[in-house]
């Protein structure tokens, strides 16, 4: 269970640092362009490889330009995780888009939508708070 536990510990480093790049170390435009941010790091059991998740804040050709310079900063960032994680194998890094914050506005669009259309029919009395998932305080 060890292994497991360094696993994390090496993908939250990792995760700090590379936000710290983001920030201060990437100079590629392409990356400025949208706000970026690191969403989830994956790291193999054997350290040697290495799923960096990003959110990208823009409209779908930038998520693409700024994940293209990701891409091309990768042989930098990995330099830069090597000399600040002092680890005697550096993991291969590679930059994925995580869609998952679209894929999460788009189900509460619909929810928001199926709820106006209950409300327009009378299925929901207004102010019902049916969708809220929250129970009452009392």
């Amino acid at each position: 269970m060890a292994q497991g536990r360094r696993v994390e510990r090496v993908a939250a480093l990792i995760r700090r640092e590379i936000s710290e790049l983001l920030v201060n170390g990437i100079k590629d435009e392409r990356v400025s362009l949208g706000m970026v941010s690191v969403t989830n790091v994956e790291v193999a059991g054997d350290l040697q490889h290495c799923k960096i998740f990003v959110s990208v804040y823009g409209s779908p050709e930038v998520q693409q330009e700024a994940l293209a310079g990701l891409r091309s900063a990768a042989n930098y960032v990995k330099g830069e995780l090597s000399r600040r994680l002092n680890m005697r194998r550096t993991p291969e890094v590679v930059f994925q888009l995580d869609r998952g914050i679209e894929k999460g506005t788009s189900v509460l669009g619909l929810l928001n939508k199926l709820e106006e259309q209950r409300q327009e029919r009378g299925e929901i009395p207004e102010g019902s708070g049916a969708l809220d998932g929250l129970p009452d305080a009392n």
